[in-house]
């Protein structure tokens, strides 16, 4: 029996969670174009229309190392207090306009300093520009908390520093942390110490893991680094054959270890064939905690919704299996307890319960 169709406003009108979302993904197309002319940054096109088809070209080419150098132009404009501050409120905004209720984004301050702000100035600017998008969507009837995951660069020296700041400003709009950047070649273990200093400072982080490298990255992820949730996670596919799952992939499932699953993101990068092919129905399926999230919007000219439609469209998704991705997502979120419990009884259920 085919489950009914879900028109796009209705799943517009959903309450989401996302909990993998990159500030410097995120951008408005005209926004890039206007901080760019000011900043004296050249594009390959000023027409805003050319501009986010050139980010979704250039990202579609199956190459993650490929995928992460389109991101020269976003962080080219986030490097004063004013592109700062525009981009973290507009950010807010747009997520408002998608339905999302809470968002955790995610960006490293060591890749805003370019111009002189140092690592504090870069995350105060940051939530202040949050804070404001959060008031203005509020006044506006839509109200969306958004936390902040700070990340360190896997590739650099500095993870340490970003760890530190994670702990320094948990009490002012950091919730967690993460670690980010070329996967292969860099593995999580070797930010060992930092990840033993969070855990320490009782600071929840996730890690980009099985995207670009396999059970290795996850293993040492989980099991050596202590990670509460994995970035992507879409390769642990490879410890389950003919649905009978090996002893990763059982331990991620049963300790309900979440996976932050990015579908058009991992077609851009090669990490899946196709929307209806892709392991997060599978693995939703197997019990695994799953949840949805978009990536980079701009750089994959996606949102929620779009992605909620796509699963609809292409993997036969209902709305009960969207609404379960999103509980999961607000389940694993790093906010308190009953803050995340307020948030399923009394803003995404009921709003489920409304818009169908």
């Amino acid at each position: 029996m085919t489950a009914p169709r879900i028109d796009t406003e209705t799943l517009r009108r959903l309450p989401k969670a996302v909990l993998h979302d990159h500030l410097d993904g995120g951008l408005r197309p005209a926004t890039v174009i206007e901080l760019a002319a000011a900043v004296g940054h050249m594009l390959p096109t000023t027409d805003p229309v050319e501009l986010a088809a050139w980010y979704v070209e250039a990202a579609g080419s199956g190459d993650l190392v490929r995928y992460i150098g389109t991101f020269e132009h976003t962080l080219a404009v986030m490097q004063t207090r004013e592109g700062l501050l525009r981009v973290a409120e507009e950010y807010v905004l747009d997520l408002a306009a998608d339905g999302v209720v809470y968002a955790e984004v995610r960006y490293a301050p060591e890749l805003n300093t370019r111009a002189g702000l140092t690592l504090a100035e870069v995350v105060e600017t940051v939530q202040e520009g949050l804070a404001a998008g959060m008031a203005k969507a509020a006044a506006a009837g839509t109200p969306v908390r958004v936390g902040t995951l700070l990340c360190g660069m896997r590739m650099f020296d500095r993870v340490g520093e970003a760890a530190e700041l994670a702990v320094t400003y948990r009490d002012a709009g950091v919730v967690g942390f993460d670690i980010a950047g070329a996967e292969d070649g860099f593995p999580p273990a070797d930010h060992l110490a930092a990840f033993e200093h969070l855990r320490a400072e009782n600071v929840p982080f996730t890690i980009h893991a099985g995207e670009a490298f396999g059970l290795p990255s996850i293993h040492q992820a989980v099991q050596v680094c202590g990670a509460q949730r994995l970035g992507h996670g879409v390769r642990i596919t490879e410890d389950i054959v003919d649905g009978k799952l090996g002893r990763l992939a059982g331990w991620v499932r049963d300790r309900r270890i979440a996976l932050e699953m990015c579908p058009t993101s991992n077609l851009q990068t090669g990490c899946a064939t196709s929307i209806a092919e892709h392991p997060i129905t599978a693995l939703k399926d197997l019990g695994f905690r799953v949840t949805l999230n978009t990536d980079n919007r701009l750089v994959s000219g996606t949102t929620m919704t779009r992605e909620m439609g796509l699963l609809v469209e292409e993997a036969g998704w209902t709305a009960e299996d969207l609404r379960t991705v999103t509980v999961n997502a607000v389940k694993s979120a790093f906010i308190p307890f009953d803050e995340r419990k307020a948030l399923i009884e009394d803003v995404i259920l009921p709003g489920y319960a409304s818009a169908l």
